[in-house]
């Protein structure tokens, strides 16, 4: 039997990675290259949470805090009540996004609060075309058009800011 050439897969994430695991299976000898540095010697941050949701909220997750905590993630909590968003939640909010470059994971309950908050921040901090900002907002939420009861608030919401 000849020897069978090595398969050289260039990139060991999660394609790469299960590609080679199933070439080897069947006996195909593999090389991989990566261009990243080796992520089991790296020192690495795991992050932080951006909470935009009540404590209370239904639906939100008991004890956030902690869990976050446990996945060595930093949290911040910004309570922003759906019914009643105000500027100072948005300098909050600004203020925590930008305090470092860790990646960073914004969330609440259905996304809405964090797609008007990004639809803001990107107008103003970002000077993103008030078009594109507001396409990239429309994905998740239109709270111009939307039938919630709260709607309304949030419209009003979004339309302050420094333009």
């Amino acid at each position: 039997m000849s020897e069978q050439a090595a398969v050289t897969i260039l990139g060991a994430g999660l394609a790469g990675s299960l590609m080679a695991i199933l070439l080897a299976k069947r006996g195909i000898p593999v090389r991989m290259l990566e261009r990243r540095p080796d992520l089991r010697k790296q020192q690495l941050s795991a992050g932080r949470s951006i909470n935009l949701a009540l404590a209370d909220s239904p639906g939100g997750l008991a004890g956030e805090e902690a869990l976050v905590a446990a996945q060595g993630m930093r949290y911040t909590h910004i309570p922003v009540p759906f019914d009643a968003p105000e500027d100072r939640h948005f300098a909050a909010f600004r203020q925590a996004f930008e305090s470092d470059a860790e990646p960073v994971h914004v969330h609440c309950i259905m996304n809405y609060r964090v797609s008007a908050f990004f639809y803001r921040y990107n107008r103003d901090a970002r000077s993103m075309d008030e078009a594109a900002a507001r396409a990239l907002m429309a994905r998740q939420w239109e709270p111009e058009t939307d039938a919630q009861k709260d709607a309304p608030v949030w419209a009003q919401f979004i339309a302050r800011g420094e333009h």
